[in-house]
């Protein structure tokens, strides 16, 4: 072990150490991270009509100023993600997004947009945000009441994902862990465009401890959920998003080795080079400010290499989003 590594290593396990019981700023504060998956709404922006029934401390208005407040002492860029508005809202959506990015005064500087791939004028939707060099991806969230088991596999949903690939974009899978599996169909059927897998396949950390409460409805067990991470990421060069799952316990009562079993499995399953992070604020504050789960991750990862660490933090969204 040379010098470097020594002091690395030391301040690693410092850090672990103290990072549980302290409010400051972790050591990832003085780098670069990256958020893919950072979420906007509320005054004259976009107001999702699904807010109004959703846990009151999401029913607030979740802008720029108050991400930039909530970020706080880090380093951060963001990529804003889609926040699931009624269909006749993606193009003002869309169009917000963009020119806010354009306007440069916002840390956000790229975005996944929202959209229905099975629509039949999608490509013509497509083709008005592909070469804006600020849209990078499009979402349809998958795992709503009103989706059905297999939708993803519908003829004409998998033309729409196959015309992103032919536009450059990549579709993010966000669904319930027991579809993980119609997710690794689908992505055979569009070699041409590039996935991300949402919330880390959206596994739930309750199903590791039933101490934190009965999981989720759409949840499977922890071994129907790792087979299906595995499926996934036997996939090449499908990437997977470190995030989500902070949001499925219970504020104040979980604790960093809770959300391990998740985190570890797909950073194992998928290798340092296809895995990225995402904060999922405002949705984050479900479970945890968006620094608590920063600060988790980052003592989770801690004993990984350091290289790997960065291409979680940056490197990998970087390279993946062309940024």
């Amino acid at each position: 072990m040379n010098r470097r590594q020594f002091l690395h290593t030391a301040t690693a396990s410092a850090a672990a150490l103290t990072a549980s019981s302290c409010n400051t700023t972790t050591r990832r504060a003085d780098k670069l991270i990256i958020d893919t998956h950072q979420h906007l709404w509320g005054g004259n922006f976009v107001n999702p009509p699904w807010v109004k029934t959703a846990p009151e401390v999401l029913q607030h208005t979740f802008l720029t100023p108050e991400y930039q407040e909530a970020t706080q002492g880090l380093n951060v860029k963001a990529i804003y993600m889609e926040v699931d508005v009624a269909p006749k809202d993606h193009i003002k959506e869309a169009d917000a997004i963009v020119a806010q990015i354009r306007a440069r005064n916002t840390p956000t500087i790229a975005a996944t947009i929202g959209g229905r791939p099975a629509s039949a004028d999608f490509e013509s939707y497509v083709q008005r945000y592909a070469g804006t060099g600020i849209v990078k991806g499009l979402r349809q969230v998958l795992h709503g009441p009103s989706t059905p088991r297999g939708y993803c596999l519908r003829p004409d949903f998998v033309r729409g994902i196959q015309t992103l690939g032919k536009h450059g974009l990549n579709f993010e899978l966000t669904m319930r862990p027991t579809e993980l599996h119609d997710a690794v169909k689908l992505i055979q059927q569009c070699p041409e465009t590039r996935f991300v897998l949402d919330h880390c396949g959206n596994g739930d950390p309750k199903a590791f401890n039933p101490k934190l409460g009965p999981g989720l409805p759409r949840t499977c067990t922890a071994d129907g959920w790792k087979r299906g991470i595995d499926a996934v990421a036997a996939c090449p060069g499908v990437m997977c998003k470190i995030s989500g799952i902070v949001a499925f316990v219970p504020p104040g009562e979980w604790r960093t080795e809770d959300l391990a079993p998740v985190v570890n499995h797909c950073l194992d399953a998928f290798g340092p080079d296809r895995v990225f992070f995402g904060g999922d604020w405002p949705v984050c504050l479900l479970g945890s400010r968006v620094r608590g789960w920063v600060e988790a991750l980052d003592q989770i990862v801690s004993s990984r290499p350091f290289a790997d660490q960065r291409k979680l933090w940056s490197g990998n969204a970087t390279k993946f989003y062309r940024l």
